[in-house]
């Protein structure tokens, strides 16, 4: 059995459009489509209601009254226990036909315990900005790493959430292998990074890692999300929690925070000024480098901060 799952919150007029695309998958075995309700607070559970019962796959749908991705995403998990494969998209996507039969190849066919394909970003007509070079897509969740599969050895080609499948048995035989709620994203929120620390973790327990490009999803951009801040936004929460979760202690520190940090932000921003000065290309690249120092300073401060007022905390 396979679940096709994805979490949403309030994106009820999406629905329909993504329920029907999952249904038109075709498999070689049955799959359910599951559904995480995040408490939204528009018209989702209706919608869910009414297609839950139409023909097709199955529909199952459950409210996580936790708010967040992270609660959502392990809601799914808890609910897929007793699933042989669990397909991961996001309530913003549509799905391409043959994902499901390229995911349960990938697990049940070829051995991975993980499997993730591409992610394609797509914009309405004259949606997207001129600034917004290509090499920024991937910030917006695009996942492409060519035409051709491949085991994924290392953290320089990821696989995300908005397009990924998981052998259930590696969650079913580690309790501690879930999404880390340190790294949440609550709503239609900037930041969270919950699905880079579990491909982190796939990684780090050398569990075998998939890349199928049959398997694609349409990822539909918000409009809020392209605008430059945003950009500036993200790479700031991304350092800020880098830095208060992640970021090795330094042997030295100054004011609470390593020098060689303090050194980097300097050097980040100055080259970033003259970028503009001079109006070269890549401006925003390097701001987003700027803020995610900024944040990772911040971030290690934070931590050793709270680490000298926890309880027991030596003065």
């Amino acid at each position: 059995m396979i679940s096709f799952a994805f979490c949403t919150y309030n994106r009820a007029d999406r629905l329909d459009a993504l329920v029907a695309a999952m249904r038109a998958q075709q498999a070689d075995v049955p799959f359910e489509i599951l559904v995480v309700n995040n408490n939204s607070s528009d018209d989702t559970l209706a919608v869910l209601e009414k297609l839950a019962a139409q023909p097709g796959a199955p529909l199952r749908y459950v409210t996580e009254s936790t708010q967040g991705i992270v609660p959502a995403r392990n809601r799914a998990l808890a609910e897929a226990m007793d699933s042989d494969i669990l397909i991961f998209m996001d309530d913003d996507e549509l799905p391409h036909p043959g994902l499901v039969a390229a995911a349960h190849h990938a697990i049940a066919v070829e051995g991975a315990q993980c499997a993730g394909g591409r992610v394609e970003v797509s914009f309405a007509p004259g949606q997207r900005p001129h600034w917004l070079e290509d090499d920024l897509l991937g910030f917006l969740a695009e996942v492409n790493h060519g035409p051709d599969a491949f085991w994924i050895k290392d953290d320089t080609t990821p696989v995300w959430t908005a397009n990924v499948a998981y052998d259930m048995r590696i969650f079913r035989d580690d309790p501690t292998l879930r999404f880390d709620k340190r790294f949440d994203r609550i709503g239609n929120v900037i930041g969270g990074g919950s699905d880079a620390i579990m491909f982190r973790a796939l990684l780090e327990r050398k569990l075998k890692l998939r890349y199928r490009p049959d398997m694609v999803v349409d990822h539909f951009v918000e409009t809020w999300r392209l605008k430059r801040s945003y950009f500036m936004r993200l790479h700031y929460r991304g350092g800020l929690r880098f830095g208060e979760h992640r970021m090795p202690r330094a042997e030295r520190e100054l004011l609470g925070v390593p020098p060689f940090l303090v050194r980097q932000l300097v050097s980040h921003t100055g080259q970033w000024l003259k970028m503009m000065l001079t109006g070269q290309r890549g401006t925003l690249r390097q701001g987003m480098n700027v803020a995610h120092t900024f944040g990772a300073l911040r971030g290690y401060r934070r931590r050793g901060r709270s680490a000298t007022t926890a309880p027991g905390a030596v003065a």
